[in-house]
C-alpha cells in the first residue's frame, strides 16, 4: 500500500473525482478526511469506505470560507493527529459566452476554484510547516493550460491554480513540502453531465454527439477516466514522487502537451 497510515484530506470528496480519490486513497492505506459543502454526501462516501474496511470520516466544509477551512483543518488534526496529504478538488464549471458571463458566475467560479484552492493550501501549509513534511495536490484542468471559448471564468481560475502551485512549491520546498497540480481532460462526472446540453449548443451538436466529438479531438481516442486521475494522485501523494514538486501534470490523452 503506497499511502499506508497517511492522513489525507480531500475537498469536494462527496462526488465525482473527489469521491474516487477518497476511495482509492483509502484502498492504498490512507486515513481519509472526506470534506464537502454537502455533509450528507461526504458522510455517505466515508461510510462506504469504512464498509470496505478502509478508514474515513466526514466533515462539512465550504472551501470559499477561509475561516471555516482553517477550523475544519484544525479539527481534523485534533481528531486524526496530523495532515500528510491535502487534495484541493472542490470545483464548479460553467459554459457561458463571455459577454453573457455575469458577475455571479465569475465570482462563484473564482471563489470555489481559485480562492478555495488558496484557502485549502493555506490551511494545509500551516500544519505541514510545523511537521516539515507534506504533500498538496491541486486538481486543475487542461483548461488551466490552454484557453477555450465560452469558458473564460473557468480557464482563469484554473490558470491561477497552476500559478499558485508553482509559487508555493518554491516557497515551501525548503521545508520538505511538495505542491503539484493534476490537469485532467474531460471526465464524465455529475458536473460535466449537467453541462452536456450547453456544450452541445456551443458546438452546434446533438447531445448524443458530444462525447464522440470530444473523443475525436483526443490523440489517445477516449475521454479521461476517474481512474486516470486517481492513479496520478496516488503517485504524487506517494514516496514515488518524493522529488517532484511544482509540476502541473497533464492527464488528458495527449490533448495538452505543455
Amino acid at each position: 500500500m503506497k499511502l499506508q497510515d497517511k492522513i489525507a484530506v480531500v475537498t469536494g470528496g462527496g462526488s465525482g473525482i473527489g469521491t474516487e480519490i477518497c476511495r482509492v486513497f483509502a484502498a492504498e492505506g490512507a486515513k481519509v478526511a472526506v470534506t464537502d459543502v454537502d455533509l450528507k454526501t461526504a458522510e455517505k462516501v466515508a461510510k462506504e469506505i469504512c464498509s470496505a474496511d478502509g478508514e474515513a470520516a466526514a466533515w462539512e466544509m465550504d472551501v470559499c470560507d477561509g475561516n471555516e477551512v482553517d477550523r475544519v483543518a484544525q479539527n481534523i488534526v485534533e481528531t486524526l493527529g496530523r495532515i500528510d496529504i491535502w487534495v484541493n478538488n472542490a470545483g464548479v464549471s460553467y459554459i457561458v459566452p463571455f459577454l453573457e458571463c455575469s458577475d455571479e458566475v465569475w465570482n462563484k467560479t473564482i471563489a470555489v476554484n481559485l480562492t478555495g484552492t488558496f484557502n485549502g493550501c493555506r490551511a494545509a501549509l500551516r500544519q505541514m510547516s510545523i511537521q516539515k513534511a507534506g504533500c498538496i495536490i491541486n486538481i486543475g484542468s487542461q483548461s488551466g493550460k490552454q484557453g477555450n471559448t465560452q469558458y473564460a471564468a473557468y480557464c482563469a481560475s484554473k490558470f491561477g491554480v497552476v500559478g499558485i502551485t508553482q509559487s508555493l512549491a518554491l516557497e515551501f520546498a525548503p521545508l520538505g513540502i511538495r505542491v503539484n497540480t493534476i490537469c485532467p481532460g474531460v471526465v464524465m462526472t455529475p458536473l460535466w453531465n449537467d453541462m452536456l446540453g450547453v456544450y452541445a449548443k456551443k458546438r452546434n451538436l446533438k447531445e448524443e454527439e458530444v462525447i464522440p466529438y470530444m473523443e475525436s479531438k483526443i490523440p489517445l481516442g477516449r475521454l479521461t477516466q476517474k481512474s486516470d486521475v486517481t492513479a496520478a494522485a496516488v503517485f504524487l501523494a506517494s514516496d514515488d514522487a518524493s522529488f517532484i514538486t511544482g509540476q502541473s501534470i497533464n492527464v488528458s490523452g495527449g490533448v495538452i502537451m505543455n
